[in-house]
């Protein structure tokens, strides 16, 4: 896909979003002074791709009322979460392009995974289409060559792009980091994705993404009032509820113990002390002495 096209897209979706309802004329005249546009109005023809192209890329239906006027549909199959990332990266690009701010003055994190293989993954998901690559897992010696898998969905977790689908020879589902594959291309084969597999409730429960069978537990966390004002701003996991005190605040999750949770909550310090379960306290416990350890031995 050109990917001047991407921004047009964007634009319409981002422009429409903006204003809640807009009518043709009240777009092109939008569009005639935006800078995606050519100075003209979009042609009817060229309008109505454009709305199917949305549809079938970014799975975001652009619909029209009685009285004219375009709007956003929040349907079953809207996604809000990869609509607002979308917007978001679009209006970023648009503040750089006409600003006169040099780059050296706007710092981003790196995100190799999405320049090589995202784009190869995506059209695999969307045409359907088995994946061969070779993986450099962090836990192997060597690279393992020949992977034939199908690609589900994505999804993007601390800088990082990852793959889940089922991998043809064990016939199982596996999560695969897009930074530590070596080499894919595209299999002249196709795949089925099951009725019953819906990426959209995969990590339920889960923070990070490893997945385990364990059991969700309730997980209560006592945080600072300061750090509770993080945690407001940007909830660890979309289970939280909070029960504010006068000198402190409880967030309750309801979670599956994995290693990136207590990874998680040991990133937050003094700030926060693990109430419940006794099992999470009991592992956030044991790799604090552990990383103690290891300075009392200097």
């Amino acid at each position: 896909m050109a990917r001047d096209l991407i921004s047009r897209y964007i634009w319409i979706v981002d422009t429409i979003n903006r204003y809640g309802k807009l009518t043709r004329n009240e777009i092109d005249r939008l569009w005639m002074r935006s800078p995606v546009g050519d100075g003209n109005p979009i042609p009817q023809r060229t309008f109505y791709h454009y709305r199917r192209a949305i549809e079938e890329n970014f799975h975001i239906d652009i619909l029209c009322n009685k009285r004219g006027e375009y709007y956003i549909s929040q349907g079953e199959d809207s996604n809000p979460l990869l609509s607002n990332w979308l917007l978001d990266s679009y209006a970023v690009s648009s503040a750089m392009k006409e600003s006169s701010i040099s780059g050296e003055r706007i710092l981003v994190e790196d995100v190799p995974s999405a320049r090589e293989y995202l784009p190869t993954v995506l059209e695999a998901i969307g045409n359907s289409e088995k994946v061969k690559f070779s993986y450099a897992g962090f836990n192997r010696s060597r690279v393992e060559e020949g992977i034939i898998f199908h690609p589900y969905f994505v999804k993007r977790y601390k800088q990082r792009w990852y793959m889940v689908g089922l991998r043809d020879k064990n016939r199982d589902i596996r999560t695969y980091a897009l930074d530590r594959v070596r080499a894919m291309n595209l299999v002249n084969e196709n795949f089925q994705m099951p009725d019953d597999f819906d990426p959209s409730s995969f990590f339920d429960n889960i923070v990070g993404i490893t997945v385990s069978k364990a059991p969700v537990r309730v997980v209560k966390i006592k945080t600072t009032p300061q750090q509770a004002k993080y945690f407001r701003a940007l909830p660890m996991h979309s289970t939280q509820q909070e029960e504010i005190h006068d000198k402190y605040s409880i967030f309750t999750y309801h979670l599956k113990l994995n290693y990136e949770l207590v990874h998680e909550l040991l990133g937050y310090g003094s700030q926060i002390e693990v109430l419940a379960p006794k099992e999470l306290k009991a592992m956030v416990c044991d790799e604090l002495k552990k990383t103690i350890s290891q300075y009392e031995e200097l």
